[in-house]
């Protein structure tokens, strides 16, 4: 795990256990990729922890920083990637949207913007499929870069915002 340092990161004990475990689970599965005796089609199943990991940590941070309620926290109904979408319908976004609070606490774009981003490549193009898109699988190298992006969206929202 020292390609990634999990540990050194001034966010990870900001997080629970579980989520730390998700971050650890990913980079395991990376870094022992190369033993395996089958090669697959499709690595996605890699960053799946990440991208869970990545999901609790932004409601941890939401959470933290007053753009989400502990009653939104707690419940099912929130939705990261709605919330983190700059272009939620106005309708939706004062009561449901972060984008513009991120925009607004963080002075700037530039961070919603990339932890968007990383929500759309490591997370949704990730676990949805439609027939017109075709094959989205990742090899090997992508995945690593996948969770490599992830942990640096993550990096990047805790420098820029000063958490």
């Amino acid at each position: 795990m020292s390609d990634f340092n999990l540990e050194k990161r001034v966010w990870w004990s900001d997080l629970d256990n579980g989520l730390q475990e998700l971050l650890k689970e990913s980079v395991l599965l990376i870094e022992k990729s190369g033993n395996w005796e089958r090669h697959f089609s499709d690595y996605s199943f890699c960053v799946f922890p990440a991208a869970k990991a990545y999901e609790g940590f932004l409601k941890i941070v939401f959470l933290k920083l007053g753009f989400m309620t502990e009653r939104q926290f707690m419940g099912r109904r929130f939705r990261v990637g709605k919330a983190l979408n700059p272009d939620l319908d106005k309708r939706y976004r004062e009561k449901e949207g972060v984008y513009d609070r991120l925009v607004a606490y963080c002075n700037g774009s530039a961070t919603a913007d990339e932890l968007w981003k990383t929500w759309k490549e490591c997370r949704n193009i990730l676990f949805h499929w439609f027939p017109k898109e075709g094959k989205r699988n990742v090899n090997l190298a992508q995945a690593r870069e996948k969770i490599m992006q992830i942990l640096s969206a993550m990096d990047l929202l805790y420098k820029e915002c000063k958490i």
